[in-house]
């Protein structure tokens, strides 16, 4: 996939700590645009992101273009001094084109041809799409790359948010041709797929279909094959339209993310080095059983994803959204304090949908900065005060987070994990991934999210949780790290397959057995409301092993259930470094004490103290200055011992800050060397 990327993350296209906005003006009479720029300049809005879902108005007809009301608009926000994130428009087609051109449209698992009325109606393979769309782009790239207000370009929109799979005779096209360029020819894609399970083999390209809903278990390597390359056809269409915005403008190329609990089809680690700056969409989701530890984890990740250097907040909201099945508003407070979690854990810029309220369609009932009620509303009132701390905050832009502890994390593992046959549906990798970062996070350790085999040389540990798919690099690296003096903690169902998810035979945890020093037999999975107990009064669900240890220490036994004696948690000293290894789901304290006792081993340093969720220290650094966040998210005050200046309030802190219930303070200290 030939394209221009840039070597370099490009700097944001604003001083300081930035606040924008989705403004879909053309929801709206001309006399409101007037209005808006004022309430804008009133709010301390610095970035706005237009034309996001342009492409009706701009090209009403084929190839006949209308920019007169964008061009007002990029007029009127430069007059204001805002910048703009200008959309290509792309994300959602025209009646005119999917009327004229069904065949763009997307089709499911089962056949069934989704049609318009709603948003992302097309298939991501559809050439007939892709030309359209690549005319619209040039005669927005044309019009707008040297436009005194063009800050970024924003391409399309949550790519890849509805129609990310897409089963069509023009995505069938695309896979087999995929599949080509990946295997060479049909000897490697049988054995790489293990077709000569239920006659499966393929003797011609043009036998191959994309993974069509069966009568029957469907084969998990082509599932995960189609995964790929789902992801691929997507980042695809970003390269195509980023191509054409980089011939026109030099300004930087984006497009948001959705690193949160309810996507899963993007591997963002391969998209990430396209994009000019990193940029992420994150709204609470209250299916959780606690969101504000899932917005925490997203935000890692989305550090992760920029390398470790500050990113953008593209999207969030400021109370309710309107897609769960309970749309609950923010707590007063609460917008203050989940948009700081995100600037403690690396954001420079935080952006909502949307600006104004709509009064109509889908997403009417959507919070966002100007409610229904108007400004004289409390949410208004909190918009105000989220910019006047963001503009105190702002010194603290390009400071960088500080963290000794790594989360390796995968999509093409979760694709793997979650198939359709494995030994339980209950067992949910994102689960394992969420409840070990929630424990590190209780714990008070900072902890980036990183991608297997990326570099672990700055780290003290590494906690691996149901790491099922990992090549053999990947484990590598892992063993080296702890060879090299590293510290890993890697829990159940890691190991087990290649990356073309054939089973490592020998006994599990496959990759990591030399590493962690055990055989695992077999998979022992607990029914549902079924627990086993250990020696150490620990308690488990939903998942056992028949496990002997070959070289590691037994550090907790089963105690019942169908494995009394068994080992459950071990250690083995592997180099100079340990490898701890959890066959089980313990409870959520219980795996707190077990990750606590290694991370002590490993010498990590806790940026605050233990809690129960309820309190977040983060640490961001530049060259003169610490700055620590402390998150309050209880309902009584705390204290925590420091000094220094604190941002919010102006105070001088001599010896201990004190944090109200549901507020954050942010301690600035000189680094002195």
């Amino acid at each position: 996939m030939p394209h221009q990327a840039r070597s370099h993350p490009a700097p944001m296209p604003f001083a300081g700590i930035g606040l924008g906005c989705d403004y879909n003006f053309e929801q709206w009479p001309e006399e409101v645009w007037h209005d808006d720029m004022a309430l804008m300049r009133a709010a301390g809005v610095d970035l706005v992101a237009v034309n996001i879902f342009g492409w009706s108005n701009l090209e009403p007809q084929p190839g006949r273009y209308d920019f007169s009301a964008l061009d007002t608009i990029m007029e009127l926000l430069h007059a204001n001094g805002i910048a703009v994130n200008l959309g290509t428009g792309t994300a959602s087609p025209p009646p005119w084109l999917t009327h004229r051109h069904p065949e763009v449209l997307p089709v499911t698992a089962d056949g069934t041809t989704r049609f318009p009325g709603g948003r992302q109606a097309f298939c991501p393979s559809s050439p007939v799409f892709r030309d359209h769309a690549l005319a619209l782009v040039e005669q927005v790239a044309q019009r707008y790359g040297d436009h005194p207000a063009l800050a970024m370009w924003h391409v399309s929109n949550e790519l890849g948010c509805h129609n990310a799979l897409c089963y069509d005779e023009a995505s069938a096209e695309a896979f087999r041709q995929w599949l080509a360029r990946r295997y060479g020819d049909l000897d490697s894609l049988n054995r790489a797929w293990g077709t000569a399970f239920w006659s499966q083999r393929y003797g011609d390209w043009a036998e191959i279909a994309p993974p069509r809903l069966t009568l029957s278990t469907r084969n998990p390597a082509q599932l995960v094959d189609f995964h790929r390359f789902s992801s691929d056809a997507l980042l695809e269409c970003y390269l195509a339209e980023a191509d054409i915005l980089r011939g026109h403008s030099s300004a930087p190329v984006t497009t948001n993310f959705m690193v949160t609990a309810h996507i899963r089809n993007l591997d963002y680690w391969k998209w990430a080095p396209a994009m000019d700056v990193i940029a992420n969409d994150h709204y609470l989701d209250h299916r959780l059983a606690d969101p504000a530890a899932e917005l925490s984890f997203a935000a890692d990740l989305t550090r992760g994803l920029a390398g470790g250097r500050p990113w953008m907040l593209m999207e969030q909201s400021t109370g309710a959204v309107n897609w769960q099945p309970h749309n609950l508003p923010k707590a007063p407070g609460q917008l203050l304090r989940n948009s700081l979690t995100h600037v403690a854990r690396g954001a420079d810029a935080l952006c909502f949908f949307q600006w104004r309220a709509s009064a109509q369609g889908a997403e009417k009932f959507h919070s966002a900065m100007v409610p229904h009620a108007g400004t004289d509303t409390a949410l208004w009132r909190e918009v105000l005060d989220l910019s006047a701390t963001l503009d105190r905050l702002g010194e603290l832009a390009g400071s960088t987070v500080a963290a000794d502890t790594a989360l390796l994390f995968d999509w093409e593992s979760w694709w793997a994990a979650d198939t359709e046959a494995r030994p339980s549906q209950a067992m949910r990798y994102l689960d394992q991934v969420h409840a070990a970062h929630r424990a590190l996070r209780e714990l008070g350790v900072t902890t980036d999210v990183v991608a297997p085999g990326a570099d672990l040389s700055r780290y003290r540990a590494v906690v691996v949780p149901c790491l099922h798919m990992v090549s053999d690099a990947e484990s590598a690296a892992l063993t080296a790290f702890v060879q090299a003096g590293g510290h890993a903690v890697v829990t159940f169902y890691s190991g087990i397959v290649d990356r073309h998810d054939r089973v490592r035979l020998g006994g599990y945890p496959g990759a990591f057995r030399e590493l962690l020093g055990v055989v695992v037999e077999e998979f022992v999975p607990l029914l549902p409301g079924d627990e086993v107990g250990l020696d150490s009064g620990a308690r488990a669900a939903v998942w056992t092993e028949l496990l002997r240890t070959t070289t590691a220490d037994t550090v907790d036994r089963y105690a019942d259930g169908p494995l009394p004696g068994v080992p459950a948690v071990t250690r083995n000293r592997h180099g100079a470094g340990q490898a701890w290894y959890v066959a089980t789901a313990l409870e959520a304290a219980d795996l707190r004490d077990v990750l606590r006792r290694a991370l002590r081993e490993a010498a990590v340093t806790a940026a605050g103290p233990e809690s129960d969720g309820t309190v977040e220290v983060v640490h961001r650094h530049n060259d003169t200055h610490r700055y620590t966040f402390v998150i309050n998210h209880g309902a009584k005050d705390i204290e925590h011992p420091a000094t220094g200046r604190e941002l919010v309030t102006g105070e001088q802190v001599g010896a201990v800050l004190r944090v109200p219930a549901g507020t954050v303070r942010v301690l600035r200290q000189e680094i002195t060397r």
